[in-house]
């Protein structure tokens, strides 16, 4: 120990770097990933039914270490039917009755609910408000990052699209929830048209997509395209209020009317 402590701690670090020192003391242990048995791994297989819903959150920026409002993002794999809502936290708090009521606005029953591997949606809350409603939970697979890419296209091109990446506070929540259910949300189902996919089989059993424009239809009447669709339905949705609800406004009236309730929100969100 006197020889020892002569010698000073950077030319401990110094010895650290010799090939001796790493082949006789140095030794390395593997990362012990842990294991969460919430919800089953697997990629969503709708088979052409609704109700098969991917879920995803986006974070509308910080400022002076401030964490802004985050939206929630729930989207159905088959018709692309969307919903939105925003909370000022993702915290049990906020997080359930923010599920809650996005799982209420889809207008057919619900199967499904597919997330990544965030601990936000893989908790004993969520699974246990899914699994009074009689929803499977399930989770991305490792390095299939196409599991939730429905989803996460959505975020930008809707929600970073319409929402932009400027920070927002944590208090507007409830004023973009307003807007989201009023005004966004009915938009984006019942009047903004989306791309599906004609999915093809290779003979070497490769999937591939074509995007054709005669494929281009709002989620609700996708929906409608489905085989005996009325059977999917809630009691509280109707299909005969849902087609009111289109014919009561043309494409560019609701867009109009979208556009000028989110300039409005934009306008009190600047001035607080």
């Amino acid at each position: 120990f006197e020889r020892l402590k002569q010698i000073s701690v950077s030319h401990i670090y110094n010895l650290q770097k010799t090939n001796i020192y790493r082949s006789k003391l140095l030794s390395y242990t593997k990362t012990k990933p842990s294991k969460n048995n919430i919800g089953e791994r697997r990629k969503p297989d709708p088979n052409g039914k609704p109700g098969f819903l991917r879920v995803d959150s986006v974070h509308q920026g910080d400022m002076d270490k401030q964490k802004g409002v985050y939206h929630i993002n729930l989207v159905d794999e088959v018709t692309q039917w969307e919903v939105v809502v925003s909370v000022e936290k993702i915290s049990e708090a906020y997080l359930i009755p923010a599920l809650t009521a996005l799982l209420d606005q889809f207008p057919f029953v619900i199967i499904e609910f597919h997330s990544d591997n965030g601990g936000e949606y893989i908790n004993q809350i969520v699974a246990a408000l899914l699994n009074k409603l009689l929803i499977k939970l399930t989770k991305s697979r490792p390095r299939r990052s196409n599991d939730n890419a429905l989803v996460e296209c959505k975020n930008g091109a809707v929600i970073r699209k319409w929402m932009g990446y400027s920070y927002i506070h944590q208090k507007h929540a409830d004023r973009i929830n307003s807007f989201y259910k009023n005004h966004f949300n009915i938009y984006l189902n019942y009047y903004r048209p989306s791309i599906f996919p004609e999915i093809h089989i290779s003979k070497k059993h490769k999937e591939t997509k074509l995007y054709k424009y005669d494929n281009t239809m709002t989620p609700f009447v996708k929906f409608k395209s489905i085989p005996d669709h009325e059977n999917y339905l809630k009691e509280s949705f109707p299909i005969i209020d849902m087609e009111a609800l289109v014919k009561h406004h043309s494409v560019n009236e609701f867009t109009e009317r979208m556009v000028k309730a989110q300039n409005q929100l934009f306008d009190v969100i600047s001035l607080k």
